[in-house]
């Protein structure tokens, strides 16, 4: 097909005020940019996309949050004359790709903005007139196998014939920061993957267990994070890793075997705290979802989240495996997650599943967690 640019479209940015959407707009105008090389255009609603190599732009786009749909597009100005033209061009276009012959039954959808001196319905008439000059196809408006889009906007025209579906959400890097506890696991980056659809740029923190863990673990999360970064283009991902098994030795031998779990968990979350404050973070992101392990009940939840001020948001929480699995598979994270790693060898015969909260701020007191917190935080590293 002869195409000379992608139209894009986003949804929710449009129903906010005038001066948020421009912000919104500018800012997914700028990750696109980062994302492919392209010039970028912006007018009524509409983000006109013009790649460099078009091929990498029609792969690349439904990468980019806050692009709902887009359409590999052939624009013209908005004359009878240019219209006949290139509409006759871009049909013949069809037929040869194999989308249009004699029996494939056709529609005529024509959105218009401006003032013009035809209706939208008129135009699709007369489109479909054009059509039919170059192929006796049969109209069929009801039930069509081929729907031809015609924009009108003001003094250029846009022909396409299909939308791709993107990711949606929010453009990445306008609802601030979260950190992100990042395992080697199927939930959490898919947890991550959910708020970055929603505008948020990600700070990835994993604990190493070491010795209760192999270093597959830690190479797991880099394969992770390189794949989300995919779709993070103008926000990478920042990578943070703390060494953690001295604070989950020192866990086991100190408190009953059972609370290991629940330890390490609240333990995580007080790190994460921490270097979220650090970086100008504004909230916690984690991959719990309600009973799918021992440190996920409601109860634990909310032991584990006792001593943290900072919100901790779990966005695959009313999820269920399978669910979580399938987004997984979606975004490419699902093949480096089922890696073998070894897992970790620290979680106890009979982890405790419904901690008493009470119980537990008495054992983080009597073990001073705090102090074993903010060693295990002093030795943070940073990975490129």
């Amino acid at each position: 097909m002869n195409y000379d640019l992608i139209i894009a479209r986003y949804g929710e940015i449009g129903i906010k005020s005038p001066k948020i959407r421009s912000r919104f707009e500018r800012k997914l105008v700028k990750n696109i940019k980062a994302t492919f090389e392209c010039d970028v255009d912006r007018n009524q609603g509409r983000i006109y996309v013009h790649p460099k190599d078009f091929d990498e732009g029609v792969e690349k786009l439904n990468r980019v949050f806050g692009v709902v749909s887009y359409s590999p597009a052939t624009s013209t100005q908005t004359s009878f004359e240019d219209i006949d033209r290139t509409l006759g061009e871009y049909v013949k276009d069809l037929i040869s790709e194999g989308f249009l012959d004699e029996n494939t039954k056709f529609a005529i959808k024509c959105r218009r903005v401006g003032t013009h001196d035809f209706t939208s319905q008129e135009m699709a008439a007369h489109c479909g007139g054009v059509v039919r000059d170059v192929i006796p196809a049969p109209v069929d408006l009801t039930n069509p196998d081929l729907t031809i889009f015609v924009e009108v906007r003001e003094n250029k025209t846009f022909f396409f014939h299909e939308k791709i579906r993107g990711p949606g959400g929010l453009p990445l890097g306008t609802q601030g920061k979260v950190v992100c506890l990042l395992s080697s696991g199927i939930d959490s980056p898919v947890a991550a993957y959910m708020m970055m659809k929603r505008g948020c740029e990600v700070i990835a923190l994993h604990c190493n267990n070491d010795p209760f863990s192999g270093p597959k673990v830690t190479e797991n999360f880099n394969l992770l994070v390189d794949q989300l970064n995919k779709y993070s283009s103008g926000n990478p991902i920042k990578r943070r890793v703390v060494d953690y098994g001295e604070y989950l030795s020192f866990a086991k031998a100190e408190a009953p075997e059972r609370m290991t779990c629940v330890l390490c968990k609240s333990g995580m979350y007080k790190i994460a705290e921490k270097l979220a404050l650090k970086l100008g973070a504004d909230a916690i992101v984690d991959g719990s979802s309600v009973g799918q392990v021992a440190s996920q009940t409601l109860s634990n939840i909310l032991a584990t989240r006792y001593g943290v001020d900072m919100p901790i948001l779990s966005p695959l929480i009313g999820l269920d495996k399978e669910e979580i699995t399938k987004i997984a598979k979606d975004i490419g994270t699902f093949p480096i997650s089922e890696i073998d790693d070894g897992g970790c060898s620290a979680v106890p015969r009979y982890p405790e599943t419904h901690a008493d909260l009470e119980m537990v701020k008495k054992v983080c007191e009597e073990i001073n967690q705090d102090e074993a917190i903010e060693k295990a935080f002093d030795n943070i590293r940073i990975l490129k």
